[in-house]
């Protein structure tokens, strides 16, 4: 494994029943790095994602992690659907995040209590450590989950969707945000959001069975017709129908005409 790669994937398969989910996956992530990724519902995201933090176990190939200090490298922020009603404190929540299987009891040491009010600082939250979660906003209670995440100091932070809960004007903030963290975190997002550019991301990713890496933030034709399908054997029903000499363009949409000879 290369010392400049915090984990590396190599032939990864991966099945919940008998069809492939992901198949032949091979991925560096560089320290440093700020890796998006993209793909269709279904198309193994989220499988990619619990593979990479160790809660999935893959039938074939190997995952090879280079973290350099011990305890809990990685901290993962999930997809969060809506609120809840789970009757806690914001930072009792940060606290769950120094949870361990070493640890007795629920008491909390002062230098922990510390560290939780350091992150909640960090996100812009400390003002509401004694709120219960129910009364916080969407953007707010994102930023208590990434709060949650930092608090073990994670050399890698995984995050799923984190911005399907927020508003635009909030969405814009937490890429910002991402952006300033990512000078002493690598970071791997998955997100449906293409207009990414704000996210300082450096690196990007299209799943679907299969993975396509670009060293850099642009897409191309392979990898939009990974994410939405290439319609050359029929006619799309939300694009014009294609007259003699034209042929459809990655996903259906436009098209073009095809080069003289």
């Amino acid at each position: 494994m290369e010392n400049d790669n915090i984990v590396e994937l190599r032939g990864i398969y991966f099945s919940y029943n008998r069809d492939w989910v992901l198949e032949d996956i091979n991925l560096s992530i560089e320290r440093g790095d700020f890796l998006a990724i993209f793909g269709p519902n279904g198309g193994g995201k989220t499988t990619l994602l619990k593979i990479i933090l160790g809660l999935l176990r893959p039938q074939k190939g190997r995952i090879l992690y280079n973290f350099k200090k011990k305890g809990r490298p990685i901290g993962y922020l999930p997809q969060i659907h809506g609120k809840g009603h789970f009757p806690i404190k914001v930072i009792d929540l940060v606290l769950m995040g120094l949870v361990s299987p070493k640890k007795w009891g629920f008491w909390n040491k002062k230098n922990e209590i510390k560290k939780a009010e350091e992150v909640l600082d960090r996100v812009d939250m400390l003002p509401y450590k004694d709120y219960s979660i129910n009364d916080l906003s969407g953007g707010q209670l994102q930023r208590v989950f990434l709060a949650r995440a930092l608090v073990s100091d994670p050399e890698l932070l995984v995050l799923d969707e984190p911005t399907s809960n927020i508003d635009p004007q909030a969405k814009f903030c937490f890429y910002e945000f991402l952006g300033e963290l990512n000078s002493d975190i690598t970071l791997v997002m998955v997100s449906h959001d293409l207009s990414l550019s704000v996210a300082r991301i450096n690196k990007i990713a299209c799943v679907n069975k299969k993975l396509i890496l670009s060293n850099s933030i642009e897409f191309n034709q392979e990898m939009l017709g990974l994410i939405y399908g290439v319609h050359l054997n029929h006619t799309c029903p939300v694009t014009p129908y294609y007259q003699e000499g034209e042929v459809p363009v990655i996903g259906g949409i436009g098209k073009r005409q095809q080069e003289k000879k």
